[in-house]
């Protein structure tokens, strides 16, 4: 899964998915609550429920989370929640 950081969504990784997935990688780009074009009102919004958003938005059992910048921080809260090992966090 690619989760962005602040004021960026799923396509800030248009550039990158069709790369991992040349080299057959399944690859999940994440737009994050309040981020995109969803109607959620930013204020409702903070860092538990980005990592609900991304906890929600993937149950394999063999996943790779990658954030960028502030997102470092909704992957790490994603690994500490999940039922299910994360293979790995970068």
């Amino acid at each position: 899964m690619l989760v962005p950081g602040s004021y960026h969504g799923g396509w800030y990784f248009d550039d990158v998915v069709p790369l991992l997935e040349a080299e057959g990688h399944r690859v999940l780009p994440v737009t994050l609550a309040g981020l995109g074009s969803d109607g959620a009102e930013r204020g409702d919004i903070n860092l538990d429920t980005h990592i609900d958003d991304v906890v929600r938005g993937e149950r394999a059992t063999d996943i790779v989370l990658v954030g960028h910048s502030y997102a470092g921080m909704v992957i790490t809260g994603v690994a500490a929640r999940r039922e299910v090992p994360i293979h790995s966090i970068i």
